[in-house]
């Protein structure tokens, strides 16, 4: 099968690498980047910066960028992937988009005979280059038995959600609700901890042996506790990802306080120059509020 990975991030080289490793697969990325070029081509793959340099009759293709504005230029603009793809191929779009963007690019690949999964993802980088991503999808039988062994290669677990696309959406924006307020809450803890004098190393221990703890707090914390800003996911996805909770939950006329609390402490972050940094520096706000002292950055 040939499959083309649009986007080789932190998650998009995972997959790629995934793919790479399965037999049968002619695996070719895309990205600006030629050190992300350099990588895959060395494990076996091939790379191109643009994705109208696909190799023809790509019969499938795995959609990992930032937004829903860098897929549909991906896909359907000047440099984009349709025109290297075979007929009847499928489009997995897994970037963090709202739903109504999610039904709007399917609508447009199946104008133009195309099968389309709505497939939103989480697990990491880790997850991604352990071929253990979970992706929750909504898209058509026949969608989803072409996007298979694509899914075979790179999820652990794959949640069919409905056929309407926008449902896979809809799924990843309230599962980033969960993901910022958690990781917002545990940089307040941790900063509160440190402004009250409890030493940060003590205070994880305590905390991830404790009912307080969260799969966030355990797997962000050890950043800050490094000094290690190098980021997996940024302070800004963030921005973006809780800006899309809150515009969903003004569409349903659904009251979010939490999540649009987190998304200000997030915006802080980057109006104060970290918005490139790993999330877990969210911190960064705090520290400027209150002005702690962080293990190894100061």
């Amino acid at each position: 099968m040939r499959v083309g990975v649009i986007g080789l991030g932190s998650m998009g080289m995972g997959a790629a690498l995934s793919l790479v490793k399965v037999g049968g697969m002619q695996v070719a990325g895309v990205d600006p980047r030629e050190v992300a070029r350099a990588e895959l081509a060395a494990a076996g793959g091939t790379a191109a910066a643009r994705a109208a340099e696909l190799p023809e009759g790509t019969e499938a293709v795995l959609v990992l960028v930032v937004n829903a504005r860098q897929a549909e230029a991906a896909l359907f603009g000047p440099d984009g992937a349709v025109p290297r793809l075979a007929p009847g191929a499928v489009l997995i779009v897994s970037s963090t988009m709202a739903p109504e963007d999610a039904r709007r690019l399917a609508a447009k690949a199946e104008g133009l005979g195309f099968l389309y999964v709505d497939a939103p993802v989480s697990g990491g980088a880790v997850g991604a280059r352990a071929g253990a991503m979970t992706v929750m999808a909504s898209g058509s039988q026949a969608a989803m038995a072409k996007a298979a062994p694509v899914f075979a290669a790179v999820a652990k677990k794959v949640w069919t959600l409905g056929e309407a696309p926008g449902l896979g959406s809809t799924m990843k924006v309230v599962h980033q609700l969960l993901a910022g307020v958690h990781i917002a809450v545990a940089a307040e803890a941790m900063a509160l901890g440190i402004k009250s004098g409890i030493e940060p190393q003590a205070l994880f221990d305590v905390v991830t042996n404790a009912a307080g703890n969260s799969w966030m707090f355990e797997n962000r914390m050890p950043h800050v506790l490094e000094g290690d800003e190098a980021p997996r996911s940024a302070v800004d996805i963030f921005v973006k990802d809780l800006g899309l909770v809150t515009q969903l939950a003004r569409e349903v006329a659904f009251p979010a306080p939490l999540a649009a609390q987190a998304q200000q402490l997030f915006i802080s972050a980057s109006a104060q120059g970290h918005g490139g940094k790993d999330d877990a520096f969210v911190i960064r706000a705090y520290q400027a509020l209150t002005g702690i002292r962080l293990p190894k950055v100061g």
